[in-house]
């Protein structure tokens, strides 16, 4: 499938991987399911932040005064899609602890798959923020285009997606939605099956991490 692979990302370090098979795996319980989905979002993270812009600070060590790194600017806010992003949250807020989060409330029609909102809300200074929309899954894209709408009517100008096992009709969907946005992701799958789950895919990661399968 043809999309723009400038701005598309597979974090495929090794514990990534590995930490994707037992994700994957039926057998694996609530628990650890959550906790890999938590380790997960943090080898994401990194990657999403790598280029952040940084500004000179300067740091008295115990020994002198040293001109320092930190990241400029209103930094990060993290943007959940309800209720499978909540997952993800934990493990990008360990990473930054000072990001601000909003929130964007969907459901899918189950016959004609497509996103229906039921809330949303984002930090009062959301468009000076580096935003990160997070959803463990990226199946047809209609849920996660609309949730780059939303930011981009909020006058959001930098918005990464993170996702951790996408569908290649929901890669290009995103891609072609939107000339700006960067995508990252753990897995690109083989394809969407009649139902628009992804296959081979994990199931449906909202059930499976808060146990309501």
């Amino acid at each position: 499938m043809d999309f723009d692979t400038t701005r598309f990302t597979i974090i495929d370090h090794p514990l990534v991987q590995h930490k994707l098979h037992i994700l994957r795996d039926r057998d694996t319980g609530t628990k650890q399911f959550r906790e890999l989905v938590t380790e997960l979002a943090i080898f994401e993270g990194y990657e999403a932040m790598r280029d952040f812009p940084l500004e000179d600070v300067q740091v008295e060590t115990p020994l002198e005064v040293t001109t320092c790194k930190r990241i400029s600017g209103k930094k990060v806010a993290i943007i959940p899609i309800l209720r499978a992003g909540l997952g993800m949250v934990d493990g990008l807020l360990s990473l930054v602890p000072s990001a601000r989060v909003g929130h964007v409330g969907m459901y899918r029609d189950p016959d004609t798959h497509e996103p229906h909102q039921y809330y949303c809300k984002f930090p009062p200074d959301v468009e000076s923020r580096i935003c990160l929309i997070v959803d463990p899954m990226l199946a047809t894209g209609g849920s996660l285009t609309a949730a780059i709408r939303f930011l981009r009517d909020a006058g959001v100008k930098d918005i990464r997606a993170l996702t951790l096992v996408s569908a290649p009709e929901g890669v290009k969907a995103v891609l072609d939605f939107d000339s700006d946005v960067h995508l990252y992701t753990c897995a690109l799958d083989r394809q969407l099956n009649e139902s628009a789950y992804i296959l081979p895919g994990l199931g449906d990661a909202g059930d499976r991490i808060y146990g309501t399968k």
